[in-house]
């Protein structure tokens, strides 16, 4: 599989769900789907159980603003900016395995911004949310 292939794949997963395009996502979902949220140590088992996940999240899916997406061979990792109902905000990364054209694993990291500590002022630069 090209690079191109899977990087488009795992953006069009992110970008259907987004959409709340639950057809359109299961069409970029293998059979034998797994995502696991290592952070809260859960595994959710079947496209079917993903979606309702998705279908069902309490006020809506976050926003969901897709940053940076790298691939190669079978693999992408995607970063996506999240903003959620209740305005709290999270930068999120998906390494998703794709195998027959599908996203067959997809792990997901969470983590809330924060501000800088001011001794590391003089080194670094801002970057934008």
């Amino acid at each position: 599989m090209a690079d191109h292939d899977a990087a488009t794949i795992a953006e069009g997963l992110w970008e259907r769900l987004g959409a709340g395009d639950w057809p359109g996502a299961r069409e970029l979902m293998h059979d034998d789907y797994v995502q696991e949220w290592p952070q809260s140590r859960e595994r959710i088992e079947g496209p079917d159980d993903a979606l309702a996940v998705n279908r069902n999240f309490p006020g809506g899916l976050p926003t969901m603003r897709l940053r940076r997406t790298s691939a190669s061979g079978d693999i992408a990792v995607v970063e996506v900016a999240l903003e959620y109902s209740d305005g709290s905000v999270y930068q999120a990364v998906s390494i998703m395995e794709v195998r027959d054209g599908k996203v067959v694993t997809e792990t997901d990291y969470f983590a809330q911004p924060f501000d800088p500590p001011q001794w590391r002022a003089q080194w670094v630069r801002r970057m934008p949310r």
